[in-house]
Order: C-alpha cells, then sequence, then structure tokens
C-alpha cells in the first residue's frame, strides 16, 4: 500500500486545515487507519485512529474535540479535519495503516511521507 498524504500548510492559532492521505495499491475499507504527527525535536505521537469498518474513532487528549478522523472508501482515501488550531499543533502529520488497531505506531504497516502543518501568527 502506498499513501500519499497532502493539504499541510501554514494557518493562523483558531484556524482550520483538512490533511487527506491518498492510498494505491490497495483498499484502505479492509484496515485500521491512524494519523501520528511528529513536532521538531519530538517524538512521533498517536493523533487519531479509526476501525476498518468506521464504527470506532480514538484521539489524544490533546485534539479531542478539535480534530476529526474520517476515511472515504470510494476515493480510497483518509482524512484529518483540524480545527480551533494551536501552535503546539504544529508538527508534521502522517498517516498510517495496519492490521491492528492500536496508538502504537510499531504496529502500523504502511505510512505517508508526511505533511508539515505550521500554526503560528
Amino acid at each position: 500500500v502506498q499513501l500519499q498524504a497532502s493539504g499541510g500548510g501554514l494557518v493562523q492559532p483558531g484556524g482550520s486545515l483538512r490533511l487527506s492521505c491518498a492510498a494505491s495499491g490497495a483498499t484502505i475499507s479492509n484496515y485500521n487507519v491512524a494519523w501520528f504527527r511528529q513536532g521538531l525535536g519530538k517524538e512521533r505521537e498517536f493523533v487519531a485512529r479509526m476501525s476498518w469498518n468506521g464504527l470506532m474513532t480514538d484521539y489524544a487528549d490533546s485534539v479531542q474535540g478539535r480534530f476529526t478522523i474520517s476515511k472515504d472508501n470510494a476515493k480510497n482515501t483518509i482524512y484529518l479535519e483540524m480545527s480551533s488550531l494551536k501552535a503546539e499543533d504544529t508538527a508534521v502529520y502522517f498517516c498510517a495503516v495496519g492490521s491492528i488497531l492500536t496508538r502504537l505506531s510499531a504496529h502500523y504497516l504502511y505510512w505517508g511521507q508526511g505533511t508539515l502543518v505550521t500554526v503560528s501568527s
């Protein structure tokens, strides 16, 4: 599975962005999906995950209520809607898919290349 993330950019505090992650080589309908992020000098951290059937979602406390993960099986694409963005959300965001639904990055099989989100005035 190849994943291509896009949609990052510069946004002011309080603003919104939608990240996309287009998959090819396999259908994401069979996989659990997730977003992680890595700030400068920081370790990669879990942001959000969704079960393969879309029935279960889970968010890091730091983004709960502000971010929404979704996927469109027809378009084979994963999304992360981000609102009320804060400076501390600045990071490279990575999409991932895997067979195990977990917050642990090590269990995800395929990764996108990352897209940079910068929140600054």
